[in-house]
C-alpha cells in the first residue's frame, strides 16, 4: 500500500505565453516590466520587427503576441498575416502610436484580434489579453 502525501499536489499555474514585438528596445521593456506584475503572464521573448517575431513564435510558441504597426524589415501587418497562416491559434494583438481606423482595418483584416495605442497599453494591455483569450474581442 501507497502512502499518501502529507500535504495535496502542487499543480503549477497555467501562465500565459507573451512575445513583446516592437522595434523600440524602452517600449519593449515597458510592457514586459508592466506584464510581469501579473502572476499568470509569461514574457518569453522580445523581437524588434517584424520578420525577426516570425522566428521567435516559430521557437517559443507564444499564445499571445503584442505586435507593433510600424516596423523596419517587415511591418506588423505583414508578420501578422505570416503568423495567423502557420498558427491561427496564436493571438496578435496590434500597438501603434496611430490608432486611425485604416490602421484597425489593416491589422484586424491581418488576424489581429484588436489594436492598441501604445499610450493606452499600460493600463489596458493585461484586460485586453484576457478578453481575447475568454473569446471576447
Amino acid at each position: 500500500m501507497t502512502a499518501m502525501p502529507d500535504h495535496p499536489p502542487i499543480h503549477p499555474k497555467v501562465s500565459i505565453r507573451v512575445l513583446l514585438v516592437d522595434d523600440h528596445a524602452m517600449v519593449r521593456q515597458g510592457l514586459r516590466s508592466v506584464l510581469e506584475s501579473y502572476d499568470d503572464i509569461e514574457v518569453v521573448g522580445e523581437a524588434a520587427d517584424g520578420k525577426e517575431s516570425l522566428d521567435y513564435v516559430e521557437r517559443l510558441r507564444p499564445s499571445v503576441v503584442v505586435m507593433d504597426l510600424s516596423m523596419p524589415q517587415m511591418n506588423g501587418v505583414d508578420a501578422t498575416t505570416v503568423i495567423k497562416a502557420r498558427h491561427p491559434e496564436t493571438i496578435v494583438l496590434g500597438l501603434s502610436v496611430n490608432a486611425s481606423h485604416d490602421n484597425r482595418a489593416a491589422i484586424t483584416k491581418a488576424g489581429a484580434s484588436a489594436l492598441l495605442t501604445k499610450e493606452a497599453a499600460v493600463d489596458q494591455l493585461y484586460d485586453l489579453i484576457q478578453q481575447t483569450l475568454a473569446g471576447r474581442p
